[in-house]
């Protein structure tokens, strides 16, 4: 059982909700990028989304656009976050996922990215621009190596579609609250409770919901339909404001400690 399951199976034994923040590596730098990290775990958060800067983020809304942007003129390159988690694991357990897109995995190398990975301790991928029916090209490497395949999940898939997307998904299904870029709109919190009980019927796997999430009402009104919320907009956003102050890594782990708070308030009433 690897961290994001076991993660899981203590949440769900102790009737809380997964707190998932995403962060973008090398905003403002690697190594305040591994503080970030540290101070989120103290903070109690359940998982880290480390985002892959790209230079062409197609489902990222213009905040996290403008963090890649900031990462890649940083420097930032897929083998310098791979030595970051390295880093990370020195002294954290914390569940990781890293988010992206498929050119820089390709551009590293499919097969060592896997090994690399496995070896710095990612617990699973969310590649945004590769389907299931074009992701055997890399599984064929991360699976054997037990790297979560985490994949999306849109309101505007079917029934049909979110059981063949289930059937080969693993780690937890991130459910996509809005139809849009990251950052863009807010969820409309019956609509996402609908959609959320309409999934669940035909999965067992974990469902988590991003996109549009930033306060903690919003966190407490989402978290008790879903396994989790994500929110990664709202804390790349307070990254930026407070880029340079020497209260950067306590801002974000306040904040985070808040949203944690705020569901578990809602699931004790």
């Amino acid at each position: 059982m690897g961290r994001i399951e076991n993660k899981f199976s203590s949440l769900w034994a102790q009737g809380e909700k997964a707190v998932v923040i995403y962060i973008t590596a090398g905003d403002p730098s690697l190594e305040l990028t591994e503080e970030i990290a540290l101070g989120l775990n103290a903070a109690g958060v359940d998982c880290l989304e480390i985002g892959v800067p790209f230079s062409d983020p197609t489902a990222d809304g213009p905040i996290i656009q403008a963090a890649s942007q900031r990462a890649l003129k940083n420097g930032t390159t897929l083998a310098g976050i791979l030595a970051m988690i390295e880093s990370i694991r020195k002294t954290s357990e914390i569940p990781i996922v890293l988010f992206g897109y498929y050119n820089p995995i390709l551009s590293y190398g499919p097969e060592r990215f896997a090994a690399r990975a496995k070896e710095v301790g990612v617990d699973g991928i969310l590649v945004v621009d590769l389907p299931p029916e074009e992701s055997a090209e890399l599984r064929q490497y991360t699976d054997p190596k037990q790297i979560d395949f985490i994949s999306l999940i849109a309101p505007t898939t079917s029934t049909e579609r979110v059981k063949a997307i289930a059937a080969h998904a693993t780690g937890f299904l991130y459910y996509i609250s809005i139809t849009g870029v990251t950052g863009t709109a807010k969820p409309k919190v019956e609509e996402v409770a609908k959609d959320v009980a309409r999934i669940k019927k035909v999965t067992a796997l974990p469902l988590v919901v991003g996109f549009g999430i930033s306060t903690p009402q919003q966190a407490k009104e989402i978290a008790p339909s879903a396994d989790g919320i994500v929110i990664g907009s709202a804390v790349v956003r307070m990254i930026e404001e407070h880029s340079g102050t020497f209260d950067l890594v306590t801002h974000v782990a306040h904040y985070a400690r808040g949203i944690k708070e705020a569901i578990s308030v809602s699931l004790s009433l």
